[in-house]
């Protein structure tokens, strides 16, 4: 059941609201997310600005990475291959063939959660992209939306988590 509506949604993303600019924006925020780069790079730029928190900014910087490993080795335990829609093609590279869960949407969401512990101002914001990074996975037809689903769960624990253990103020 959950392939069939996986299947349905994915199709859904994939042929809906597709104009050369949405896309041209979709694969913009996907690059953003790519590896964890704008986390990184904005937990990087808050450490150097804000003196008083500089040591959670940068143990920040350090959870979208963690992300993308822990997310890969959970892709080589489950082994699903990313999806292959007849007459649309995926709209975007890939690192891999394995799609479960997303990485792009596990180091959003860690850091978007990391990061709204540290400044709750930031909260709106940062979950804002994450979710236009996490959308923009099954947009591209990258990821089933399950993978996304999944990915965005486990970032949300690991940023829980992170917060929780990283260095305090």
């Amino acid at each position: 059941m959950l392939n069939g509506i996986d299947d349905k949604l994915l199709r859904l993303m994939r042929t809906r609201g597709h104009s050369a600019r949405n896309e041209r924006a979709m694969k913009l925020v996907g690059a953003a997310g790519e590896w964890g780069a704008v986390w990184i790079g904005a937990s990087l730029a808050l450490a150097a600005t804000d003196r008083n928190r500089r040591r959670p900014w940068l143990a920040a910087a350090a959870v979208a990475p963690t992300a993308i490993g822990l997310n890969y080795i959970a892709k080589l335990i489950v082994r699903r291959p990313r999806p292959q829609l007849q007459g649309l093609p995926r709209l975007g590279p890939a690192p891999s063939e394995l799609s479960f869960p997303s990485a792009h949407a596990a180091a959003s969401t860690a850091a978007a959660t990391a990061m709204s512990r540290i400044e709750p101002r930031l909260t709106l914001p940062a979950y804002a992209l994450a979710l236009a990074i996490c959308a923009s996975r099954p947009y591209l037809g990258l990821h089933y939306p399950s993978d996304v689903l999944a990915g965005a769960a486990f970032g949300v624990g690991l940023g829980e988590t992170w917060s929780r253990v990283t260095p305090p103020r």
